[in-house]
C-alpha cells in the first residue's frame, strides 16, 4: 500500500507551474480596436436618404440653427435702439447670411455637412460697438440702431479680411500641423460644453416648457424607438426631433390661451409666451435682404480694431467644428489645405455679411452637428438642402417669423442634448493616443479645465463689471484680449498647442498618436482624402491648386 511495483517508495510529487493568467481582454471584457470612421452611421457624408426624408431632415437642420439666430437678435436688437420690426429684418438679414454661406462652405469650402449660423464670438466686441455710441447724442432710437448697425458693418468688412488672409495664405492650415489626438480632443470638447450657458440655463427660464421638451426628446428618441416596429424605430431616431417641438410648441400655445402667464414677471413672460416675439405681426411678407440696406458702413479704427479678435476666435471656433463634423459624418479628419480654405472662405462670408448688414458673422453651428450625431445621419446633401429654407424664410418674412415664434427653452432643452454629442465626439479622438500616458492625462486635463475655467472668468467678469478683467488705455486692445480669452476653443486650443509641443515633444511622438495623425493632415496622405474632400464637378479646375 503505498508502494510502487518494486516495492520502493513512492516518487515525489511533480512541482507544477501555476497555470498563465488568461490575456486581459478574456479575464476583464472585451476591446475595442479604434475606429477612424463612425460604423453605426445610417447615411455618411457622400451617401444620401430619399428625397422626401433628405427634405424633412433639411427642415429639421433649418429649425435647430434658428434658435441661436433669434436669441443673437433679441439680445443685441433691444441695446441698439431697435425695435421688433428691426428685429425682424436682422433676423431676416441672419438668416439670408447663413444659408448663402453653408451653400458656399459644403460647395467650396470644408465640403463638410456643417450649417454656418450666428455666433456669440461677436457678441463682446458688438456689445463694446453699442455701448460707445450710446454715448453719443441721436434724435431717436431708430437713429441710433441705423448708427450702431453701420458701423457693426464696416467693422465686419475690414476684419473678414483677417481669416481671408489667415485662410488662403494658407497661415491656418500650417498652424493646424501642430496639432494632435492629444489637441483635439479638449478643442472639441470645449465647442460643446463652452456653449452649456445656451442649455440648461436657457431651459430654465421657463422650466415648465423647457423641462418636458427634454424629458420628451429624451424617451421618444432613445427609449420609445427602442420598442416598437422597425419602420417606426426610423422614423422616430430621424425625426423625434420635430415630432417633439410640435407637441411642446402647441403646449405652450394652450398655457398661453388659458392665460396661465397672465400674471407673471416680465422675463417670464418673454420665455414662456408663445405671442411675445412679436416677429409675426412686425415682419414683412416679402423681403429680400440686399447690400447696403441699412446704409453706408461706418468705419471706426477702434471699432475695427476690437473686432479683430473675433478673426482668431471664430477660426478656432470653426476648426473645432469641422474636426466633430467629419467625425459624425463618417469623414476621415479634415487636412490642412482644406481648413486653411475653409477659413479663407469664412472670411469671404464674413465680407459678405458686413455688406448685407447682419448684426454678427457666422461659424460652424455647433448645434446642427450634434444633429449629425443624434439622427445618425451625416449626408453632405441634407445639408444644402437646408440652405433653401433657410434663404425661403429669410424672404418670406412671415412664414419665417411663424417658426422663430418658438419659445426659446424649447432650443435650450434641445441644445442641452446636440451640445452634449458634440462634447463627447471630442472624447473619441483619445482613441488614437496612449490614454494610459501621465503626460498625455496632464495636457488633457489642463487644456479641458482652462478651456472651460478661464473663459467663464472672463464673462462673469464682464456681466458684473459691464467689461472684461483686461482694462488699459486702449479700449481696443480690451476687445481683442477679451475676446479671445472669453472663447473656450480658443483658450484650449492655445494651451493644449503650447503643452503639447513643448513637454517632451520629440521623445512621445507615439504615445501623441502621431503616427495616426500626420497622414490626414496631408492632401494625398490618405487614399479616402480625396474622395471625402475633393471640390464638385470641374470646379478645381478655376481654383489654384495650393487651394485644392
Amino acid at each position: 500500500m503505498g508502494e510502487t511495483p518494486n516495492n520502493g517508495p513512492p516518487p515525489p510529487p511533480q512541482a507544477t507551474a501555476p497555470p498563465a493568467p488568461p490575456p486581459l481582454a478574456v479575464s476583464r471584457g472585451p476591446t475595442w480596436v479604434p475606429a477612424e470612421q463612425l460604423q453605426q452611421l445610417q447615411y455618411c457624408i457622400h451617401s444620401n436618404p430619399s428625397w422626401p426624408q433628405a427634405l424633412l431632415l433639411a427642415f429639421q437642420h433649418y429649425i435647430v440653427m434658428l434658435g441661436t439666430t433669434v436669441l443673437i437678435a433679441s439680445t443685441l436688437v433691444p441695446r441698439m435702439g431697435g425695435d421688433n420690426h428691426n428685429k425682424a429684418l436682422v433676423i431676416q438679414s441672419l438668416l439670408f447670411m447663413s444659408g448663402i454661406n453653408t451653400l458656399l462652405q459644403t460647395l467650396i469650402g470644408s465640403r463638410l455637412p456643417t450649417v454656418m449660423g450666428a455666433s456669440f464670438a461677436y457678441v463682446l466686441p458688438v456689445l463694446s460697438i453699442i455701448n460707445d455710441i450710446a454715448d453719443e447724442n441721436f434724435t431717436s432710437d431708430s437713429e441710433r440702431f441705423h448708427v450702431t448697425i453701420r458701423t457693426i458693418q464696416g467693422s465686419l468688412i475690414v476684419c473678414s479680411f483677417i481669416n481671408i488672409t489667415l485662410g488662403y495664405s494658407r497661415t491656418w492650415g500650417e498652424l493646424t500641423r501642430l496639432f494632435s489626438p492629444i489637441v483635439i480632443v479638449p478643442v472639441v470638447c470645449v465647442v460643446g460644453l463652452g456653449l452649456f450657458s445656451r442649455g440648461f440655463p436657457l431651459l430654465g427660464n421657463c422650466v415648465e416648457i423647457g423641462l418636458p421638451m427634454l424629458i420628451l426628446l429624451v424617451i421618444s428618441q432613445q427609449y420609445l424607438k427602442r420598442v416598437i416596429h422597425e419602420r417606426a424605430h426610423l422614423i422616430l431616431e430621424r425625426f423625434a426631433l420635430l415630432l417633439c417641438i410640435g407637441i411642446i410648441w402647441a403646449f405652450a400655445a394652450i398655457l398661453t390661451a388659458a392665460g396661465a402667464y397672465n400674471k407673471v414677471k416680465e422675463q417670464t413672460k418673454q420665455s414662456c409666451r408663445t405671442d411675445q416675439a412679436f416677429l409675426l405681426s412686425n415682419a414683412p411678407w416679402v423681403k429680400i435682404p440686399y447690400p447696403f440696406q441699412w446704409g453706408t458702413p461706418i468705419f471706426r479704427a477702434s471699432h475695427v480694431f476690437g473686432m479683430m479678435g473675433v478673426a482668431l476666435v471664430t477660426s478656432a471656433e470653426s476648426t473645432g467644428a469641422f474636426f466633430a463634423a467629419a467625425r459624425l459624418a463618417g469623414a476621415t479628419p479634415p487636412p490642412a489645405n482644406v481648413l486653411s480654405r475653409s477659413i479663407g472662405l469664412q472670411g469671404i462670408g464674413m465680407l459678405l455679411e458686413g455688406l448685407f448688414g447682419s448684426v454678427v458673422g457666422t461659424t460652424a453651428s455647433v448645434e446642427n452637428i450634434g444633429l449629425l450625431g443624434l439622427t445618425h445621419i451625416g449626408s453632405r446633401r441634407v445639408v444644402q438642402i437646408s440652405t433653401a429654407f433657410m434663404i425661403f424664410f429669410s424672404i418670406f418674412g412671415k412664414f419665417g417669423a411663424f417658426f422663430a415664434s418658438i419659445p426659446l427653452p424649447i432650443f435650450g432643452a434641445i441644445y442641452c442634448i446636440l451640445l452634449g454629442i458634440v462634447a463627447a465626439t471630442g472624447i473619441t479622438f483619445i482613441q488614437f493616443a496612449n490614454n494610459n500616458s501621465m503626460r498625455n492625462i496632464y495636457i488633457l486635463g489642463v487644456s479641458l479645465f482652462l478651456g472651460i475655467s478661464i473663459p467663464q472668468y472672463f464673462v462673469s467678469y464682464s456681466t458684473v463689471n459691464g467689461g472684461g478683467p483686461t482694462r488699459t488705455g486702449a479700449g481696443w486692445f480690451n476687445d481683442i484680449l477679451n475676446t479671445i480669452f472669453s472663447s473656450p476653443p480658443t483658450v484650449a486650443m492655445i494651451v493644449g498647442t503650447l503643452l503639447d509641443n513643448t513637454l517632451e515633444a520629440r521623445h512621445t511622438v507615439a504615445d501623441r498618436g502621431l503616427p495616426w495623425w500626420k497622414p490626414f493632415q496631408h492632401k494625398k496622405g490618405d487614399v479616402r482624402t480625396e474622395e471625402f474632400y475633393s471640390l464638385p464637378l470641374r470646379i478645381h479646375e478655376f481654383i489654384p491648386t495650393r487651394f485644392h
